[in-house]
Protein backbone atom coordinates (compact mmCIF):
# COMPACT_ATOMS: atom_id res chain seq x y z
CA UNK A 1 0.00 0.00 0.00
CA UNK A 2 1.52 3.27 -1.12
CA UNK A 3 2.84 5.55 1.65
CA UNK A 4 2.17 2.95 4.34
CA UNK A 5 4.02 -0.32 3.81
CA UNK A 6 7.19 1.27 2.42
CA UNK A 7 7.49 3.42 5.52
CA UNK A 8 7.40 0.31 7.69
CA UNK A 9 10.04 -1.58 5.70
CA UNK A 10 12.19 -3.40 8.27
CA UNK A 11 15.12 -3.78 5.88
CA UNK A 12 15.19 -0.06 5.21
CA UNK A 13 14.94 0.69 8.93
CA UNK A 14 17.94 -1.58 9.51
CA UNK A 15 19.95 0.19 6.79
CA UNK A 16 19.13 3.56 8.30
CA UNK A 17 20.18 2.31 11.75
CA UNK A 18 23.52 1.25 10.29
CA UNK A 19 23.91 4.60 8.54
CA UNK A 20 23.18 6.46 11.77
CA UNK A 21 25.78 4.40 13.63
CA UNK A 22 28.26 5.06 10.85
CA UNK A 23 27.96 8.81 11.30
CA UNK A 24 29.39 8.47 14.82
CA UNK A 25 27.74 11.70 15.99
CA UNK A 26 26.92 12.15 19.68
CA UNK A 27 23.80 14.28 19.97
CA UNK A 28 20.73 15.01 22.05
CA UNK A 29 17.65 15.33 19.86
CA UNK A 30 14.23 16.49 21.04
CA UNK A 31 10.90 15.58 19.50
CA UNK A 32 8.24 18.18 20.24
CA UNK A 33 5.23 16.17 19.14
CA UNK A 34 3.27 13.80 21.34
CA UNK A 35 2.41 11.59 18.36
CA UNK A 36 6.13 11.29 17.63
CA UNK A 37 6.75 10.39 21.26
CA UNK A 38 4.32 7.49 21.09
CA UNK A 39 5.51 6.40 17.63
CA UNK A 40 9.10 6.29 18.89
CA UNK A 41 8.05 4.10 21.81
CA UNK A 42 5.80 1.88 19.70
CA UNK A 43 8.38 1.23 16.98
CA UNK A 44 11.32 0.75 19.34
CA UNK A 45 13.40 3.51 17.73
CA UNK A 46 15.48 4.12 20.86
CA UNK A 47 16.74 0.55 20.83
CA UNK A 48 18.03 1.02 17.26
CA UNK A 49 20.15 4.06 18.03
CA UNK A 50 23.71 4.20 19.35
CA UNK A 51 23.98 5.15 23.01
CA UNK A 52 25.54 8.47 22.04
CA UNK A 53 22.30 9.54 20.34
CA UNK A 54 19.81 10.55 23.01
CA UNK A 55 16.14 11.27 22.40
CA UNK A 56 14.28 13.74 24.60
CA UNK A 57 10.54 14.21 24.70
CA UNK A 58 9.39 17.83 24.71
CA UNK A 59 6.13 19.70 25.30
CA UNK A 60 4.24 18.18 22.37
CA UNK A 61 1.25 16.74 24.21
CA UNK A 62 -1.55 19.35 24.24
CA UNK A 63 -3.40 17.75 27.14
CA UNK A 64 -0.18 17.54 29.15
CA UNK A 65 0.80 21.20 28.72
CA UNK A 66 -2.66 22.53 29.62
CA UNK A 67 -2.12 24.53 32.79
CA UNK A 68 -3.53 23.58 36.16
CA UNK A 69 -5.56 26.80 36.15
CA UNK A 70 -7.19 25.93 32.82
CA UNK A 71 -7.98 22.41 34.00
CA UNK A 72 -9.69 23.81 37.09
CA UNK A 73 -11.68 26.30 34.97
CA UNK A 74 -12.83 23.52 32.64
CA UNK A 75 -13.99 21.44 35.57
CA UNK A 76 -15.83 24.46 36.97
CA UNK A 77 -17.73 24.86 33.68
CA UNK A 78 -19.53 21.62 34.51
CA UNK A 79 -21.29 23.54 37.31
CA UNK A 80 -22.82 26.10 34.95
CA UNK A 81 -26.59 25.72 35.08
CA UNK A 82 -27.90 23.27 32.43
CA UNK A 83 -24.48 23.20 30.75
CA UNK A 84 -23.30 20.40 28.48
CA UNK A 85 -19.52 20.14 28.38
CA UNK A 86 -18.13 18.52 25.23
CA UNK A 87 -14.54 17.33 25.29
CA UNK A 88 -12.03 15.01 23.69
CA UNK A 89 -11.63 11.84 25.74
CA UNK A 90 -8.10 12.51 26.96
CA UNK A 91 -9.27 15.47 29.03
CA UNK A 92 -11.77 13.46 31.06
CA UNK A 93 -9.36 11.98 33.61
CA UNK A 94 -6.84 14.79 33.93
CA UNK A 95 -6.71 15.59 37.66
CA UNK A 96 -7.44 19.14 38.77
CA UNK A 97 -7.16 20.74 42.18
CA UNK A 98 -10.33 19.03 43.33
CA UNK A 99 -11.30 16.09 41.18
CA UNK A 100 -11.62 15.79 37.42
CA UNK A 101 -14.17 15.98 34.63
CA UNK A 102 -14.68 12.24 35.08
CA UNK A 103 -15.56 12.80 38.73
CA UNK A 104 -17.98 15.58 37.77
CA UNK A 105 -19.58 13.27 35.24
CA UNK A 106 -19.98 10.56 37.87
CA UNK A 107 -21.66 13.13 40.12
CA UNK A 108 -24.24 13.87 37.45
CA UNK A 109 -22.80 16.70 35.35
CA UNK A 110 -23.54 16.41 31.62
CA UNK A 111 -20.11 15.86 30.14
CA UNK A 112 -19.88 14.23 26.73
CA UNK A 113 -16.93 12.82 24.84
CA UNK A 114 -16.77 13.97 21.22
CA UNK A 115 -14.42 13.12 18.39
CA UNK A 116 -14.71 16.43 16.57
CA UNK A 117 -15.88 19.96 17.38
CA UNK A 118 -18.56 19.33 14.76
CA UNK A 119 -20.03 16.80 17.18
CA UNK A 120 -20.39 19.62 19.69
CA UNK A 121 -22.20 21.69 17.05
CA UNK A 122 -24.65 18.81 16.58
CA UNK A 123 -25.22 18.66 20.34
CA UNK A 124 -25.89 22.41 20.40
CA UNK A 125 -28.41 22.09 17.57
CA UNK A 126 -30.25 19.34 19.47
CA UNK A 127 -30.23 21.23 22.79
CA UNK A 128 -30.90 24.86 21.88
CA UNK A 129 -32.10 25.80 25.36
CA UNK A 130 -28.88 24.59 27.00
CA UNK A 131 -25.35 26.05 26.78
CA UNK A 132 -22.91 23.69 25.10
CA UNK A 133 -19.25 24.34 25.86
CA UNK A 134 -16.55 22.70 23.77
CA UNK A 135 -13.14 22.43 25.45
CA UNK A 136 -10.67 23.57 22.82
CA UNK A 137 -7.37 21.92 23.68
CA UNK A 138 -4.71 21.48 21.02
CA UNK A 139 -2.01 23.03 18.88
CA UNK A 140 -2.03 24.53 15.38
CA UNK A 141 -3.29 21.19 14.07
CA UNK A 142 -6.76 21.41 15.61
CA UNK A 143 -7.16 25.19 15.91
CA UNK A 144 -8.29 25.75 12.27
CA UNK A 145 -11.03 23.12 12.60
CA UNK A 146 -12.31 24.65 15.81
CA UNK A 147 -12.14 28.12 14.26
CA UNK A 148 -14.23 26.86 11.34
CA UNK A 149 -16.73 25.46 13.86
CA UNK A 150 -17.08 28.88 15.51
CA UNK A 151 -17.69 30.45 12.10
CA UNK A 152 -20.33 27.82 11.35
CA UNK A 153 -22.01 28.45 14.71
CA UNK A 154 -22.26 32.15 13.89
CA UNK A 155 -23.63 31.45 10.41
CA UNK A 156 -26.27 29.10 11.83
CA UNK A 157 -27.17 31.44 14.68
CA UNK A 158 -26.23 28.92 17.38
CA UNK A 159 -26.13 31.28 20.35
CA UNK A 160 -25.88 28.36 22.79
CA UNK A 161 -22.50 27.14 21.48
CA UNK A 162 -19.29 28.19 23.22
CA UNK A 163 -15.59 27.34 23.12
CA UNK A 164 -13.12 27.41 26.00
CA UNK A 165 -9.89 28.05 24.14
CA UNK A 166 -6.76 26.56 25.65
CA UNK A 167 -4.95 26.33 22.32
CA UNK A 168 -1.21 26.67 22.23
CA UNK A 169 1.44 27.36 19.59
CA UNK A 170 4.50 25.13 19.25
CA UNK A 171 7.26 27.53 18.05
CA UNK A 172 7.14 29.82 21.13
CA UNK A 173 7.46 26.75 23.38
CA UNK A 174 10.59 25.68 21.51
CA UNK A 175 12.07 29.13 22.05
CA UNK A 176 11.18 28.98 25.75
CA UNK A 177 12.99 25.65 26.14
CA UNK A 178 16.08 26.98 24.39
CA UNK A 179 16.08 30.19 26.42
CA UNK A 180 15.78 28.24 29.66
CA UNK A 181 18.96 26.31 28.83
CA UNK A 182 18.10 23.46 31.19
CA UNK A 183 18.90 20.70 28.72
CA UNK A 184 21.28 20.33 25.83
CA UNK A 185 19.43 20.09 22.52
CA UNK A 186 21.51 19.55 19.37
CA UNK A 187 18.57 19.19 17.01
CA UNK A 188 14.79 19.13 16.84
CA UNK A 189 12.44 16.60 15.29
CA UNK A 190 9.61 18.96 14.39
CA UNK A 191 5.94 17.91 14.39
CA UNK A 192 4.47 16.67 11.11
CA UNK A 193 0.82 17.53 11.74
CA UNK A 194 1.48 21.04 13.05
CA UNK A 195 3.91 21.72 10.21
CA UNK A 196 1.34 20.67 7.63
CA UNK A 197 -0.58 23.75 8.81
CA UNK A 198 2.14 26.35 9.50
CA UNK A 199 4.95 25.27 7.12
CA UNK A 200 8.62 26.00 7.80
CA UNK A 201 8.79 29.78 8.31
CA UNK A 202 7.79 29.83 12.02
CA UNK A 203 10.73 27.50 12.81
CA UNK A 204 13.50 29.44 11.08
CA UNK A 205 14.47 31.19 14.30
CA UNK A 206 15.83 27.89 15.68
CA UNK A 207 18.80 27.95 13.31
CA UNK A 208 19.01 31.74 12.95
CA UNK A 209 19.00 32.58 16.66
CA UNK A 210 20.38 29.42 18.25
CA UNK A 211 22.41 27.67 15.54
CA UNK A 212 20.46 24.43 15.99
CA UNK A 213 19.21 22.31 13.04
CA UNK A 214 15.71 20.88 12.71
CA UNK A 215 13.82 18.40 10.52
CA UNK A 216 10.06 17.98 10.11
CA UNK A 217 9.38 14.27 10.60
CA UNK A 218 6.66 11.80 9.69
CA UNK A 219 5.36 9.11 12.00
CA UNK A 220 6.24 5.68 10.60
CA UNK A 221 9.46 3.85 11.54
CA UNK A 222 11.23 4.78 8.29
CA UNK A 223 10.12 8.40 8.72
CA UNK A 224 11.58 8.56 12.17
CA UNK A 225 14.88 6.89 11.32
CA UNK A 226 15.32 8.93 8.13
CA UNK A 227 14.56 12.15 10.04
CA UNK A 228 17.10 11.27 12.73
CA UNK A 229 19.65 10.48 10.04
CA UNK A 230 19.02 13.81 8.28
CA UNK A 231 19.23 15.65 11.57
CA UNK A 232 22.50 14.00 12.57
CA UNK A 233 23.98 14.87 9.18
CA UNK A 234 23.12 18.49 9.86
CA UNK A 235 24.68 18.27 13.31
CA UNK A 236 27.84 16.67 11.95
CA UNK A 237 28.38 19.10 9.11
CA UNK A 238 26.87 22.11 10.89
CA UNK A 239 24.27 22.54 8.17
CA UNK A 240 21.69 24.73 9.82
CA UNK A 241 20.65 27.15 7.14
CA UNK A 242 17.22 25.64 6.48
CA UNK A 243 14.46 23.56 8.04
CA UNK A 244 14.54 20.04 6.63
CA UNK A 245 11.32 18.34 5.54
CA UNK A 246 11.40 14.56 5.67
CA UNK A 247 7.59 14.37 5.74
CA UNK A 248 7.31 15.63 2.17
CA UNK A 249 4.17 13.63 1.43
CA UNK A 250 2.18 15.79 3.84
CA UNK A 251 4.11 19.02 4.48
CA UNK A 252 4.71 21.86 2.04
CA UNK A 253 7.17 24.65 2.85
CA UNK A 254 4.31 27.18 2.87
CA UNK A 255 2.05 24.94 4.97
CA UNK A 256 -1.69 25.33 4.48
CA UNK A 257 -2.42 29.06 4.01
CA UNK A 258 -6.19 28.54 3.94
CA UNK A 259 -6.17 26.76 7.29
CA UNK A 260 -3.95 29.47 8.79
CA UNK A 261 -6.31 32.15 7.45
CA UNK A 262 -9.32 30.50 9.10
CA UNK A 263 -7.40 30.19 12.37
CA UNK A 264 -6.42 33.87 12.28
CA UNK A 265 -9.97 34.91 11.46
CA UNK A 266 -11.27 33.57 14.78
CA UNK A 267 -8.21 33.57 17.04
CA UNK A 268 -5.53 36.07 18.03
CA UNK A 269 -2.28 35.30 19.78
CA UNK A 270 -1.96 35.92 23.49
CA UNK A 271 0.19 35.04 26.45
CA UNK A 272 -0.54 31.54 27.72
CA UNK A 273 0.32 29.49 30.75
CA UNK A 274 1.92 26.10 30.04
CA UNK A 275 2.27 23.29 32.55
CA UNK A 276 5.96 23.01 33.33
CA UNK A 277 6.95 26.02 31.24
CA UNK A 278 4.99 28.83 32.88
CA UNK A 279 3.74 31.89 31.00
CA UNK A 280 4.99 32.21 27.42
CA UNK A 281 4.32 35.37 25.44
CA UNK A 282 2.38 35.02 22.16
CA UNK A 283 2.05 31.26 22.65
CA UNK A 284 -1.72 31.01 23.11
CA UNK A 285 -4.81 31.55 20.98
CA UNK A 286 -7.78 33.43 22.34
CA UNK A 287 -11.05 34.19 20.56
CA UNK A 288 -11.20 37.58 18.86
CA UNK A 289 -13.65 40.20 20.07
CA UNK A 290 -15.82 39.87 16.95
CA UNK A 291 -16.57 36.27 18.01
CA UNK A 292 -16.65 36.89 21.76
CA UNK A 293 -20.24 35.66 22.17
CA UNK A 294 -18.80 32.17 21.55
CA UNK A 295 -16.00 32.63 24.11
CA UNK A 296 -16.77 30.61 27.24
CA UNK A 297 -14.19 32.56 29.22
CA UNK A 298 -16.08 35.80 28.64
CA UNK A 299 -19.64 34.51 28.65
CA UNK A 300 -19.57 32.55 31.90
CA UNK A 301 -18.50 33.60 35.34
CA UNK A 302 -16.17 30.82 36.29
CA UNK A 303 -15.48 30.86 40.00
CA UNK A 304 -11.73 30.82 40.52
CA UNK A 305 -10.46 28.11 42.82
CA UNK A 306 -7.19 28.02 44.65
CA UNK A 307 -5.13 25.87 42.34
CA UNK A 308 -3.33 23.04 44.08
CA UNK A 309 -0.24 21.66 42.41
CA UNK A 310 0.89 18.13 43.17
CA UNK A 311 4.58 18.79 43.78
CA UNK A 312 5.37 15.08 43.74
CA UNK A 313 4.24 14.81 40.10
CA UNK A 314 7.14 15.56 37.75
CA UNK A 315 5.07 15.96 34.59
CA UNK A 316 6.27 19.55 34.18
CA UNK A 317 9.93 18.54 34.26
CA UNK A 318 9.24 15.66 31.85
CA UNK A 319 7.65 18.12 29.41
CA UNK A 320 10.83 20.23 29.46
CA UNK A 321 13.08 17.23 28.90
CA UNK A 322 14.70 17.80 32.30
CA UNK A 323 13.53 14.53 33.81
CA UNK A 324 12.48 11.11 32.60
CA UNK A 325 9.23 9.57 33.83
CA UNK A 326 11.30 7.06 35.79
CA UNK A 327 12.83 9.94 37.76
CA UNK A 328 9.43 10.53 39.34
CA UNK A 329 8.85 8.55 42.52
CA UNK A 330 5.15 8.25 41.68
CA UNK A 331 5.72 6.63 38.28
CA UNK A 332 4.38 3.10 38.02
CA UNK A 333 3.54 3.06 41.73
CA UNK A 334 1.12 5.70 42.93
CA UNK A 335 0.74 6.95 39.33
CA UNK A 336 -0.55 4.50 36.72
CA UNK A 337 -2.90 4.78 33.73
CA UNK A 338 -5.67 3.43 35.96
CA UNK A 339 -4.98 6.01 38.67
CA UNK A 340 -3.05 8.91 37.07
CA UNK A 341 -1.65 11.71 39.19
CA UNK A 342 -0.76 13.93 36.25
CA UNK A 343 -1.67 14.44 32.58
CA UNK A 344 1.56 12.89 31.27
CA UNK A 345 0.16 9.53 32.40
CA UNK A 346 -3.39 10.28 31.23
CA UNK A 347 -2.94 11.34 27.63
CA UNK A 348 -2.42 8.89 24.78
CA UNK A 349 0.41 11.24 23.75
CA UNK A 350 1.94 11.55 27.21
CA UNK A 351 5.55 10.53 27.76
CA UNK A 352 4.77 8.81 31.05
CA UNK A 353 1.99 6.81 29.40
CA UNK A 354 4.44 5.79 26.68
CA UNK A 355 7.07 4.63 29.14
CA UNK A 356 4.45 2.70 31.08
CA UNK A 357 2.69 1.09 28.12
CA UNK A 358 5.75 0.05 26.19
CA UNK A 359 7.78 -1.18 29.10
CA UNK A 360 10.48 1.49 29.12
CA UNK A 361 10.41 1.68 32.89
CA UNK A 362 14.14 1.33 33.34
CA UNK A 363 15.74 3.14 30.38
CA UNK A 364 19.43 3.00 29.77
CA UNK A 365 21.52 5.62 31.51
CA UNK A 366 22.23 8.57 29.28
CA UNK A 367 18.81 8.92 27.68
CA UNK A 368 18.69 12.54 28.81
CA UNK A 369 20.55 15.47 27.37
CA UNK A 370 22.29 17.65 29.92
CA UNK A 371 23.55 21.13 29.44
Amino acid sequence: MKYIDEYKDKALVKKLAQAISGLNVPASLMEVCGTHTMAIFRSGVRSLLPRAVKLLSGPGCPVCVTSEEDIDAMIALADVKDAIVATFGDMLRVPGSAGSLAKKKAQGSDIRIVYSPLDAISIAKANKKRPVVFLGVGFETTAPTIAATVIEAREKGLNNFFVYSAHKLIPPAIRAILDAGEVRVDGFLLPGHVSAIIGVKPYKFIARDYGIPSVIAGFEPVDLMESIYQLLLRVKYQSRENVGIEYVRAVRPEGNPKAVAVMKEVFKTSSASWRGLGDIQESGLEIRDKYERFDAKKMFRIRPVKTKVNSACKCGEVLRGVKLPTDCRLFGKACTPEDPKGPCMVSTEGTCAGYYKYGNRKPKTGNRGKK
